[in-house]
């Protein structure tokens, strides 16, 4: 046995410990009240942690949940220099960089530097905003993509990956994925409220005032918050010591991770897709109103405030167990219905359709990323099996790096798929329109999102 693992095995069983230690009557009551007391303190520094990054939501994801009202800004009002259709790319690369940059962020703040996390996330606030700002002043479209889907999602990606390791430290594992699914759920209602909110700025201010007061907005959310995630002390402890422990890769030798690796990517490839187009594909073959369709994509948020929560639960249901891979699949496989059955067969005017996508694959698509935290208990467990050590901070950053690379595949393929669909159409409804690649695109990228399943049927049938 290597001492990681030796390591990993003494800190999994602290009633060993507390079985060693003598049992002294007279000091009892004193340890109960001291106990109460621990239990008080790290009930209180749970809550503050949660409600951090609760608020944190906003900044981090904010601008990246709501660009698609921007998208379909520059459709009637463009300005800048260059090709209007690489804006497209913007809102799926500020996603892309922000999750492609999270394992690394996590390698970096899950040991070593772990007593840093909140100087980083402050430096990250601070790299945000000047980000927003200087987009402010753009003229050409290489501007916009530099400042906001480059600099401006490196800095949130430093805002979220330490707090985030904070958050699965102080939360154990029969309770991390419920605290997973609430912050999810934040997010959601921050991309529910934001198209509106950034309608209204782009509408009365335009372009370059809006940036800036969104400036202000992240500025002021983020600040405060970070300071109410303090770093575990079991992290900072590790981070002090000279010899400091090496992050444990074993995982990486056995297939589960790569199983649901290759999934997150497949399922995030499609998933920015309506993000990005569907205010444009609302205004432009629909002829709804700029307003119905920034509703269209708070539409698309909202569910997510309870599908994350849902999933959530499910993935660390007491009650009826669901494993990592049948959590995944029913997110993948209803949103791929929704995409092939209800923005598929939209036609003009049709609003009652795309409101019924935007709800359904909001809520089966936006709840998938809630499902890890059920993925990050099975490598766990996993790793129990077979007596080795994992960080779970860190596989939980490989995750969200998979993420970032199916947002920068699924960007850089939406450009010349809408090409495709307006030099020819596939068949009628929304498959007939220019949009009609994409929308195909979308239901297949959520089915293969789904495809653990297969894997573990695969197992099963060796098995028998």
């Amino acid at each position: 046995m290597t001492r990681n693992q030796d390591i990993f095995l003494r800190e999994s069983s602290p009633s060993d410990v507390r079985e060693r230690e003598p049992h002294n009557t007279e000091q009892a009551p004193s340890n109960f009240d001291h106990t109460d007391s621990r239990q008080w303190e790290s009930g209180r520094q749970r809550a503050c942690v949660l409600v951090g990054c609760s608020i944190l939501q906003l900044p981090i994801w904010g601008f990246a949940m709501s660009y698609g009202v921007f998208q379909e800004y520059f459709s009637g009002n463009w300005t800048l220099q260059g090709n209007r259709e690489l804006t497209g790319i913007i809102g799926t690369t500020t996603n892309g960089v922000m999750y492609l940059s999270m394992p690394f962020l996590f390698a970096l703040f899950t040991r070593r530097w772990a007593h840093r996390r909140q100087l980083a996330a402050l430096c990250g606030a601070a790299l945000t905003c000047l980000s927003f700002l200087l987009s402010s002043f753009s003229t050409q479209v290489w501007h916009l993509v530099a400042t906001q889907g480059v600099m401006a999602a490196l800095g949130c990606a430093l805002i979220y990956s330490p707090t985030t390791l904070s958050l699965g430290e102080w939360f154990n594992t029969s309770n991390r994925a419920v605290a997973y699914g609430v912050t999810l759920s934040c997010k959601n209602i921050v991309g529910s409220a934001c198209p509106f909110l950034l309608r209204y700025l782009l509408d009365h201010y335009g372009f370059r005032m809006a940036v800036r007061v969104w400036t202000a907005i992240a500025a002021a959310t983020s600040t405060l918050p970070i300071f109410l995630i303090p770093t575990h002390p079991s992290s900072i402890s590790v981070s002090t010591e000279r010899t400091a422990r090496k992050i444990p890769w074993q995982f990486l030798r056995h297939q589960t991770f790569y199983i649901y690796s290759i999934a997150i990517i497949l399922q995030s490839s499609g998933y920015g897709i309506p993000q990005t187009y569907l205010n444009t594909y609302a205004h432009e073959v629909t002829l709804l109103s700029q307003t119905s369709a920034t509703l269209l994509l708070t539409l698309f948020n909202i569910p997510g405030i309870v599908s994350s929560s849902f999933f959530g639960y499910l993935s660390a249901n007491k009650y009826v167990s669901l494993s990592a891979t049948t959590v995944t699949s029913i997110s993948a496989l209803s949103a791929a219905l929704s995409a092939f059955l209800f923005w598929g067969l939209t036609s003009q005017g049709s609003m009652a359709l795309l409101v019924i996508f935007a709800i359904t694959f909001g809520f089966f698509a936006g709840g998938y990323s809630a499902t890890w935290g059920g993925v990050i208990n099975e490598l766990e467990s996993e790793a129990a099996r077979r007596n080795e050590a994992i960080d779970t901070g860190m596989a939980y950053g490989l995750l969200n790096g998979a993420r970032g690379i199916g947002y920068v595949s699924g960007g850089l393929a939406g450009v010349p798929l809408l090409k495709a669909g307006r030099v020819a159409s596939v068949g009628a409804f929304g498959y007939g329109t220019a949009y009609g690649p994409l929308i195909i695109f979308t239901g297949l990228s959520s089915v293969l999102g789904g495809w653990g399943l297969l894997w573990k049927w695969k197992k099963l049938l060796h098995l028998v």
